[in-house]
């Protein structure tokens, strides 16, 4: 084969009514109805970036501007929410970005994107399975050794895995319900926490809202800077506009997740209806909580004395509030809980959707004949996160989920436009409003944020990207469904 139809061949699609079809005979059961999406979508998203980030980067980068840097946050997502809308009520079936990329933009930016959407979701699992352990540990008191970031075998953090696995292979209903009673629980103390933080409310202390920007830290290195500054030599800094916007980049990690609701097209009832109000409406709440709370806490604490390992449980504490500090701690464990719940069943979807397709071994998509789910990628996913959260401290690699999500994101949004191209009579009962500039626009937010991590992320990412193309290279390009003599 010549290098020009090696070429063409790594741009091959996938028919969207194959698509279509696949999903109609995979064997994943419809059960899901909106208010499940909408709790699945809550459950992933109030996790860790309202227990945790929004107390690092107001003490770190924006101080009270976080406020700003979950806002921005918020409306790239949203922009990414409504092209996920449109596609996932055109093309409802598991595999999300993956498969969106599959139909319109070709093979090797399906495996691509795929392959980072497995990143983000095992990595973040890890993460929060890792900082579910630590409040584990500080409410009941249990020996850090076995349950702490200085543990040998984090032990906590590999049971909570396996407890949620075996959940997660039980059935779709089984985790919807899980994650349902979860999300109740939380969301009620996250509204406890502004309403109560109300009566602590120093103005004096949201004063000035963005901080003069200032020189980082004479330990930073120009791997800390964000790719954006060290590409236009520009000097490092903290606070101020750009921190807002640094900020902003890492707590989109807060909003990660939402994408999830995507791969259960195939376990939804009515997807046409439900996916669009599953994302947009789960978004939307989250959206209004992360705001609120961040807001609240900066007004409590002055930015610079915030506790960044439990910010909002300390800074009840600090006004003489306790009891609130253990709601609090409460809250952070059932919402570390359901964002690992939804997490295990979204790598279960995508690598079967992935297996299907060929890309990865065929045996991963088999489905249970009992309880009708993925259950062998599930597992496998799952040994794989307990081997990475028990043993390896991964708290710095946070940037690493929002820079795959962000990349799965701007793939996403270049989808829309270009399936309403090559496929402009199919039906769309959710379209995107000022197709193609929205769309094109949201890409271009994604790139921006992505720019505004640090190099030490990038380099990561791109040592994670090739390990992928090798793997393709070896195996799924020869095997995928789409090569002639495979079907």
């Amino acid at each position: 084969m010549s290098i020009y139809g090696f070429g063409v061949s790594l741009l091959r699609t996938m028919p969207v009514d194959a698509v279509l079809a696949r999903g109609e005979r995979g064997g994943l059961r419809r059960r899901l109805s909106a208010k499940d999406l909408v709790g699945f979508g809550i459950g992933i998203i109030i996790g860790s970036g309202i227990f945790t980030l929004t107390g690092i980067e107001a003490k770190q980068h924006a101080g009270p501007g976080v406020v700003l840097s979950f806002v921005i946050g918020g409306i790239v997502a949203a922009l990414a929410a409504l092209c996920y809308a449109e596609l996932a009520s055109a093309v409802p079936t598991a595999g999300s970005a993956y498969t969106y990329a599959y139909a319109t933009l070709g093979e090797i930016f399906a495996w691509i994107i795929g392959w980072d959407l497995l990143l983000e979701f095992a990595l973040g699992a890890s993460v929060v399975s890792r900082s579910w352990s630590g409040y584990v540990a500080n409410l009941f008191n249990l020996p850090q050794q076995w349950f702490g970031e200085d543990s040998t075998v984090n032990i906590g953090a590999i049971l909570i895995i396996a407890v949620l696995a075996a959940v997660a292979v039980a059935g779709i209903q089984e985790s919807s319900w899980v994650t349902n009673a979860l999300v109740v629980l939380k969301v009620a103390v996250c509204v406890l926490v502004v309403v109560a933080g109300l009566f602590f409310f120093n103005a004096a202390n949201l004063v000035p809202f963005i901080p003069p920007a200032q020189p980082a830290a004479s330990s930073a290195t120009v791997y800390d800077q964000p790719l954006l500054n060290a590409a236009l030599g520009l000097e490092q800094s903290m606070y101020g506009i750009s921190g807002v916007l640094t900020a902003a980049a890492i707590v989109f990690f807060g909003y990660t997740g939402f994408e999830s609701l995507a791969n259960l097209g195939e376990e939804t009832k009515r997807p046409e209806r439900d996916l669009p109000v599953g994302l947009l409406g789960s978004l939307a709440l989250c959206s209004l909580l992360y705001v609120a709370v961040s807001f609240v806490l900066t007004a409590m604490v002055d930015y610079r004395d915030i506790n960044v390992g439990a910010p909002i449980a300390a800074a009840f504490e600090s006004v003489g509030a306790p009891w609130i500090a253990g709601l609090v701690g409460i809250g952070a464990i059932l919402g570390l809980t359901s964002v690992m719940m939804v997490e295990l069943v979204t790598i279960g979807r995508i690598g079967f959707a992935m297996s299907r397709d060929g890309l990865l071994p065929h045996t991963l998509s088999r489905v249970h004949p009992r309880w009708g789910t993925p259950y062998r990628v599930t597992i496998g996913g799952a040994v794989l996160i307990m081997l990475i959260a028990g043993f390896v401290p991964i708290t710095e690699l946070a940037d690493m989920v929002s820079i795959g999500a962000l990349s799965g994101f701007f793939i996403v949004a270049l989808a829309v436009p270009v399936l309403r191209y090559r496929r402009p009579e199919l039906e769309r009962p959710f379209r995107v409003p000022l197709s193609p500039w929205l769309p094109i626009a949201t890409a271009l937010a994604c790139l921006y944020l992505m720019a505004n991590l640090n190099v030490l992320t990038w380099l990561r990412f791109g040592v994670w990207l090739a390990i992928g193309l090798a793997i393709y290279l070896l195996y799924g390009y020869r095997n995928a469904r789409v090569t002639p003599g495979k079907e």
